[in-house]
């Protein structure tokens, strides 16, 4: 980990990074984050991902992460700017002065560190997207505009949908499992796990 800091909780399926709250352990029914969006690492690793598209200046990168999440996730320049002098002092970039003006590039070393966490960070990109996409929905709303189920549900099918919410339901109910319970759960999830796996999930932008 690369941030100065952790930030965490959630219970035994709770919501936090080690629960099974929503899809993806966001923490939400839909995916949405209960308090903090990101921790300080993700943040950081967020800046060197829109830093691999391409060189930016730190009010460019809250831009980009604004529009990757359609306005949902825009860090403010007290977290941005403390966490790029950071990436800067491990050499994970460089910087290019333009007047008083910083201009960030992702150096070599930030691009092996960046590929060395190629699964988390496209994990938190599809979140993005996720986020982008419940955000147009709640304009949409807010405008009146009729949504229908599929536009509701992100796309994803009805028989994926009703899947997630027994999977849910079913491991809020065992709360309170022994730990041979948990441990039989487990395994369930780890084959399912593998086993969705045996197909590439679609890259991300």
């Amino acid at each position: 980990m690369i941030g100065r800091h952790r930030h965490g909780g959630g219970g035994r399926f709770g919501g936090g990074p080690g629960g099974m709250g929503g899809m993806g352990g966001l923490g939400g029914e839909d995916g949405m984050p209960r308090g903090r969006k990101f921790s300080s690492d993700d943040l950081q690793l967020l800046l060197l991902a829109m830093l691999a598209e391409a060189p930016r200046h730190g009010y460019e990168l809250i831009k980009a992460l604004e529009d990757r999440s359609n306005g949902f996730y825009a860090p403010s320049p007290g977290m941005v700017y403390p966490a790029l002098t950071y990436l800067e002092e491990l050499g994970y970039t460089t910087v290019e002065l333009e007047g008083n003006r910083k201009r960030y590039a992702l150096s070599d070393a930030g691009r092996e560190y960046l590929a060395s966490n190629r699964e988390r960070v496209d994990i938190m990109l599809a979140k993005l997207t996720h986020f982008a996409r419940k955000m147009d929905l709640v304009r949409r709303a807010y405008m009146g505009e009729e949504v229908d189920d599929a536009a509701a549900d992100n796309g994803w099918a009805p028989e994926l949908i009703a899947a997630r919410r027994a999977l849910k339901k079913a491991l809020l109910l065992r709360t309170d499992a022994s730990q041979e319970e948990q441990r039989r759960i487990a395994a369930i999830l780890a084959r399912a796990t593998a086993e969705i796996e045996q197909n590439p999930a679609p890259k991300q932008a």
